[in-house]
């Protein structure tokens, strides 16, 4: 297979991955301000908070081949790409296991018990796990050693990139990141009128604030290379067209960062002002 057409696939195949995430990243942020948060154990509460923290990780890494893409090889396709951006797809899958079966333990053990929400949880994760490395290392030890081999040879390869394959795969890897920003977006506007938002302290709503503008901003420059191509250029390709949205999803990279960590933020950290009356502002 040709290796442009390779690097299709793998940035497909990240923007699935990313679809799942986002689902259990949303649960995870908005967990933590739903009623019957605080009604869970200590453990359950510290469990999803790492939870949380995996899972960020995870999305950050599916975030980045795209970033690596437009910033290092100026959407080039490489053999060098092909492999940071299947190598960080491998590693991000970990993460997301065993975030996975953090959130199963939690949900199970609220609603059944200890035992069988250990039992779930830890079965979640083997059997995510056992699907995403396991059983493809076992088949790989069978067969696909002739693919393996002709990838293997086009790892330096740089080939000459037609101008719409560059444009294709940049609107690709816009929406590899547009799907965890809508999701992010989402749960920061959704918290907003809950009683436990209120009883956060004015530095944490300001954070959150500051949060909402940038996420805000990110999905209007996610959306806005699709726009310009249309109404600037009919629809044609154009080294303009390339330029001005790889310069978008890069600016994106700038401060994506910033509302991830905040969302993530700890609603009693040591320290900070005890919850307040409705309404009451310190």
């Amino acid at each position: 297979m040709e290796l442009s057409k390779k690097v299709k696939t793998a940035l497909d195949e990240t923007r699935m991955l990313i679809l799942g995430a986002q689902i259990l990243l949303g649960f995870e942020l908005r967990s933590a301000f739903s009623e019957g948060f605080d009604k869970l154990p200590g453990h359950a509460k510290h469990i999803e908070a790492l939870a949380l923290i995996l899972m960020t990780i995870s999305v950050a890494l599916m975030i980045a081949p795209g970033l690596y893409h437009r910033i290092v090889e100026g959407g080039r396709d490489s053999g060098p790409f092909y492999r940071v951006a299947t190598t960080i797809s491998d590693l991000a899958l970990l993460p997301f296991g065993l975030a996975l079966g953090l959130d199963v333990f939690v949900s199970i053990e609220h609603v059944i018990g200890s035992a069988a929400g250990i039992a779930s949880g830890i079965a979640a994760s083997i059997v995510a796990l056992a699907m995403w490395y396991g059983i493809p290392r076992a088949v790989a030890q069978r067969t696909g050693e002739k693919e393996r081999i002709m990838t293997e040879r086009q790892r330096d390869e740089r080939p000459q990139t037609p101008l719409h394959v560059k444009i294709e795969q940049m609107l690709t890897e816009a929406r590899v990141i547009l799907p965890g920003a809508q999701a992010l977006f989402g749960f920061q506007l959704a918290i907003v009128l809950t009683q436990a938002f209120e009883n956060l302290p004015d530095r944490s709503r300001l954070v959150h604030a500051i949060s909402i503008g940038l996420v805000a901003l990110a999905i209007m420059l996610l959306m806005a290379p699709a726009a310009y191509h249309r109404i600037v250029y009919s629809g044609e390709d154009s080294p303009d067209m390339h330029r001005v949205g790889s310069a978008m999803i890069v600016l994106i990279g700038l401060w994506y960062a910033y509302p991830l960590a905040a969302a993530a933020m700890r609603r009693d950290a040591p320290g900070e002002a005890q919850a307040k009356p409705s309404g009451q502002r310190s």
